[in-house]
């Protein structure tokens, strides 16, 4: 890339980088479509690399297929709010990139020598050859600006990209076209240093992409989504080289119930817990090709093996009490009378609402934060038709009430405060009880 242009594009992506913060429950970015999510810490925080999904329309992408232009950053200190920083690397200012195809997919990022590599798979113009190549572009911090290099690593044509740079210091890429394959990196980690080479124990039949390589206790563990039916499902297989060979182990993850065709993963360790990060088509339930990203957290057995990942709403993270807690990304719900829907079925982002339409009905959300002081009263932005009465109860379903809210007679949100009666402080499950009338509620808040 020549000089001015790489001047500019740097002071493009400070222009454009944001200060929003997004509150995590599942999926933690609700303000936009994201997949692919890979996870990495950096300096004591999450980063959060996706792709960026977007519509696709005549002239922009392929109606009907996966469009992506960009890429953001996102980064939270305590996997509950997130701060997105904003575009870090945008097609039309990639010199090598065929600006066209639309097709900016799973990213990676990796820090070496106090500089971070960003890798990123695009399709290239005519000189470059045909299909798909892999860039990097370089900052100074996790968030950039992210400078591009000029030109797609030589003799890697593929999608995916996942970088480890083992305990000796070694670099590795991985990547899939068909198969996945990998190759290590030279010391500057913008070259190929070994021919590629295919990661041939992998299942030989369904289609086979996204890789993510981690390292546990001496075991490398290569993840990858496999469609062994008719949809992808999280898969891995353990070996002792980050070569392989590896040898199949077993699923991390069980294919979407609501029938999303692919899922992505990355698994990162962050104060001493492990996370999955993947995505859901949880905002676009009726076009899997718009996704949204989530965290779960992730367990090992005694022997190195992955204990299954039950997707959950409810996420992870501490959730502050004085926070407006979203009850319909619930822990667990009553077996009758409790629901949820699209507060707004013409704008998904705006999420869903919590719906109590028979007295008993209950949601439970867990691991509320409510400090040290005394929290006197609670808001409640609710509707009921008929006016209703919810009680908020804590630790179980039969657990002290703190405080009882009365919904008035209305056909639009209303927010209503009541009192706080018990002293309630620390980390507690929070539950919401109908009482009696049928109550929407979108979102709860103590103060």
């Amino acid at each position: 890339m020549k000089k001015n242009s790489a001047a500019f594009f740097a002071l493009l992506c400070c222009l454009l980088a944001a200060s929003g913060t997004v509150i995590a429950e599942n999926p933690f970015i609700t303000d936009q479509f994201t997949a692919d999510p890979t996870a990495r810490v950096f300096n004591g925080k999450v980063y959060v690399y996706p792709s960026h999904d977007i519509l696709a329309k005549e002239g922009m992408g392929r109606p009907g297929w996966f469009c992506m232009e960009d890429y953001h950053v996102f980064s939270s200190a305590n996997l509950t709010d997130w701060t997105d920083h904003g575009v870090i690397v945008t097609q039309t200012k990639v010199d090598w990139v065929d600006a066209s195809t639309y097709s900016m997919w799973a990213p990676d990022c990796i820090e070496k020598n106090g500089k971070y590599y960003f890798y990123f798979p695009a399709g290239v113009k005519k000189e470059y050859g045909r299909g798909s190549g892999v860039g990097v572009a370089i900052a100074e911090k996790p968030e950039g600006p992210y400078i591009p290099q000029p030109a797609p690593i030589k003799n890697l044509h593929g999608i995916d990209p996942n970088i480890f740079i083992d305990k000796d210091g070694q670099a590795y890429i991985y990547w899939a076209m068909g198969n996945i394959s990998g190759a290590k990196l030279t010391d500057d980690l913008l070259e190929l240093a070994s021919e590629p080479q295919i990661i041939a124990e992998m299942p030989k039949e369904g289609l086979k992409e996204g890789p993510f390589l981690f390292e546990r206790n001496g075991i490398y563990y290569m993840t990858y989504p496999h469609v062994q039916n008719k949809i992808e499902r999280l898969e891995y297989a353990i070996g002792d080289n980050p070569m392989g060979p590896f040898k199949f182990t077993g699923v991390i993850m069980d294919e979407s119930p609501t029938n999303c065709w692919t899922n992505h993963q990355s698994i990162v360790e962050y104060n001493q817990q492990w996370y999955l990060f993947y995505h859901h088509n949880d905002i676009s339930p009726q076009f899997d090709k718009n996704r949204s990203i989530r965290v779960d957290s992730l367990f090992f057995n005694a022997d190195g093996t992955i204990k299954k990942v039950t997707p959950t709403l409810r996420g992870v993270g501490l959730m502050a009490a004085t926070k407006k807690l979203q009850l319909d990304r619930y822990t667990a719900i009553s077996g009758e009378g409790a629901s949820i829907a699209f507060l707004d079925t013409l704008d998904k982002h705006q999420g869903w609402q919590a719906i109590m339409d028979k007295p008993g009905a209950w949601f439970r959300y867990n691991s509320v934060d409510f400090g040290k002081k005394k929290l006197k009263k609670v808001t409640v932005n609710a509707l009921s038709a008929a006016g209703g009465v919810i009680e908020i109860r804590i630790d179980k379903l039969d657990g002290p009430v703190i405080a009882v809210v009365t919904i008035p007679k209305h056909t639009g949100w209303t927010e209503v405060t009541a009192k706080v009666s018990k002293k309630t402080t620390g980390v507690h499950n929070l539950f919401a009880v109908s009482k009696d009338k049928p109550v929407a509620i979108d979102w709860l808040s103590f103060e």
